[in-house]
């Protein structure tokens, strides 16, 4: 799948996974960074890190990340956040990472990240917003020069253990008509439940502004239920242990049958978007219960019942990858086709916190790339 010019090609017919039009919806700004980068803010601020070979510190943080904990996973950000402290660091993170999404194919991304983890070297929550969205914007100019198109979104996240929700959210909405699309919550998911975030969530309602939910990743159905019952989610933020609410009855050859539980039923029947994010997930135990290899995610399993599946990053420097990666390795797991390929961004492009507008033209462009592939 991987060409020695790390091109991304579909088994079988030669077809460039990376030229295919594409959405990225769970993608963190902290997470995205290029290894080089990194090297230099922290030159600046003389900050310590682990090596300052580029090649070697990427494979630092794979190798970090590549815990099987989703505490341990989370402790590469300390890195990450540190040199992300200045309106510099923010901009020049920002723009290279819209231009790697522009590089991958991506058409559309919304690109996640805590604003409050931002305020150690003295700037304000607004000024670490707009500061961001400089960024994106020089980065979407940049993917334009390029010769391709591209849009972004922020969701800013609140910490879900710490008890900023209620100001995090009405920077949000502060921010609706400046970049930002949406909400989110984001941290250490045991022990910490939506509910926590009551506040936020009532007062995101009142504005009838988008929210997305971590919920399924390092908890199970309990927080997958408070994230839609208390958080109001639109979109599960991976939701993959959503498949604990799905008992296999029996299988034979062709088929399995399973029975689902109240929550999973309701997240299939409604359609409620599924952030999964196969490298990340294998990477934190979150698919433990199936197994220790990608092709026991029950990312296939959850497709086939119909639920409303979307592939992505999660943190493409930790798990050293991209969402053309993501798709070729679901591929070579359970043998997915362009068609298939086609049906996840399309559900993407459904559960875009845009207006049903911009939705409708972002599916059309994927099925016009599709069909020219």
């Amino acid at each position: 799948m991987n060409t020695s010019s790390n091109e991304h090609l579909l088994p079988g017919g030669g077809v460039s996974i990376d030229a295919l039009p594409k959405i990225s919806l769970h993608d963190h700004l902290d997470g995205g960074l290029r290894p080089q980068t990194i090297i230099e803010l922290a030159d600046v601020i003389g900050l310590d890190i682990p090596t300052t070979d580029a090649a070697e510190l990427g494979a630092w943080f794979a190798n970090q990340a590549n815990s099987g904990s989703l505490v341990d996973y989370l402790k590469t950000f300390d890195v990450t956040t540190s040199v992300m402290q200045t309106t510099e660091g923010l901009e020049r993170v920002a723009r290279e990472f819209v231009q790697d999404l522009g590089a991958d194919g991506v058409i559309y991304g919304e690109v996640r990240w805590a604003p409050e983890q931002h305020l150690a070297r003295g700037l304000s929550l607004d000024e670490v917003v707009e500061a961001v969205q400089r960024g994106i914007d020089a980065g979407i100019d940049d993917v334009y020069s390029a010769g391709r198109e591209i849009r972004i979104g922020q969701l800013v996240t609140a910490m879900r253990h710490a008890d900023r929700g209620l100001e995090i959210a009405e920077l949000a909405v502060r921010h609706r008509e400046r970049g930002v699309v949406g909400f989110d919550i984001a941290g250490a998911e045991l022990g910490f439940p939506a509910g926590n975030h009551k506040a936020a969530f009532d007062y995101l309602a009142q504005e009838f502004f988008p929210v997305t939910v971590h919920a399924g990743e390092a908890d199970g159905v309990d927080s997958i239920r408070g994230a839609l019952f208390d958080g109001r989610a639109l979109r599960l933020g991976h939701g993959v242990r959503l498949a604990e609410d799905v008992t296999i009855e029996r299988e034979d050859d062709d088929n399995s049958y399973v029975t689902l539980g109240p929550v999973a039923r309701w997240v299939r029947d409604r359609q409620i978007p599924l952030e999964l994010s196969p490298s990340s997930n294998l990477q934190t135990g979150a698919i433990a219960a199936w197994g220790d290899e990608l092709i026991d995610h029950p990312f296939d399993l959850l497709y086939q019942l119909g639920f409303q599946v979307t592939v992505n990053t999660d943190n493409r420097l930790m798990s050293n990858t991209s969402l053309s990666n993501e798709l070729g390795l679901l591929s070579d797991a359970f043998g997915y086709d362009l068609d298939d390929f086609e049906k996840f961004q399309l559900n993407a492009a459904a559960a875009a916190f845009l207006p049903l507008e911009d939705r409708e033209e972002l599916a059309e462009a994927i099925s016009d790339g599709f069909a020219e592939a």
